[in-house]
């Protein structure tokens, strides 16, 4: 889940898309958290907090992080064998939550900044922290799914995208490439390494596509904080600090096919392209390790 920052459909037609344009439908009541799993301590404020403490993990604290993030991961491939037409992404919703009450772990979105739900399910236009809701997906939907669950104090964060039968081609390149923009920010990744080159390789491959790298959501920080330092930026960026042993954090591009400008829905959640067209993301928890680093959130 992206720091700094729901979604889906109505009978209005992006033109230019030929697809429906997102518009909130029904968000059920909040799910329940049995009384003896483990809480992060904003459930009870409804904060969103951000912490300028660098997370950096000794052999101990490391084996509850790699069990929080294959966790994670696990509950992001079972999520998607969800995904196909007609599926509301309140019942893809409901599915991840029991999956991650079941491996008695609480799921970090659920009343962060009082996010009503245990997901992120972000269909189409929606770059980020889409609201699952009662709309059906349709084929052609791209979809992101970003699960991040809390486990034994240790929080685990990834998503990725989806795709809703058979979609367009610029669809396709638009994941193809955003994943790929992923996986060379981490090849970066390495002791001593500046955290700004990661945003440098990004935007320079977005800019290669033609695509736009979104600049005002991030990746972080990620262990017993959901969010904390180091930010990290996915454009160009003189962000100081380097990477070190021990460090965990998320990189998670957001690309979009138009204009990097965004709205942000009512809700305070939903985060949309300005322009209507399609954002795509994908996202994993990273381990520095002394001699370069380890993707955690594998399934």
């Amino acid at each position: 889940m992206s720091e700094l920052l729901s979604v889906q459909s109505s009978k209005a037609v992006n033109k230019e898309a030929g697809r429906e344009k997102l518009k909130p439908h029904t968000v059920s009541p909040r799910l329940a958290v049995p009384a003896h799993i483990m809480r992060p301590p904003y459930v009870d404020t409804g904060k969103n907090p951000f912490y300028d403490e660098v997370q950096v993990h000794d052999a101990e604290s490391l084996v509850k992080m790699r069990a929080a993030c294959k966790l994670a991961a696990q509950v992001l491939e079972y999520a998607g064998t969800l995904v196909q037409p007609g599926v509301t992404t309140d019942a893809i919703d409901k599915a991840v939550h029991q999956m991650i009450i079941d491996n008695g772990a609480y799921p970090s979105p659920l009343t962060y900044g009082n996010f009503p739900k245990s997901v992120c399910t972000s269909v189409n236009e929606c770059i980020c922290h889409g609201i699952p809701d009662s709309r059906g997906l349709a084929n052609g939907d791209i979809i992101n799914i970003d699960v991040t669950v809390y486990l034994n104090g240790y929080h685990g964060d990834t998503s990725r995208m989806f795709f809703v039968g058979s979609v367009s081609d610029s669809a396709r390149r638009l994941c193809e490439t955003t994943k790929q923009c992923l996986d060379a920010a981490i090849m970066q990744c390495g002791p001593g390494v500046p955290v700004s080159r990661i945003g440098q390789v990004i935007h320079e491959m977005g800019e290669r596509a033609k695509l736009g790298v979104v600049p005002n959501f991030v990746g972080h920080g990620v262990g017993w904080h959901f969010h904390s330092a180091p930010v990290i930026n996915h454009v160009r960026n003189r962000e100081p600090g380097v990477m070190v042993p021990g460090l965990t954090f998320t990189i998670e591009p957001m690309l979009v096919e138009g204009t990097t400008r965004s709205k942000t829905w009512r809700d305070d959640w939903t985060v949309v392209t300005a322009d209507g067209k399609l954002a795509a993301q994908y996202e994993h928890t990273i381990l520095i390790t002394k001699g370069g680093h380890e993707v955690l959130t594998v399934a």
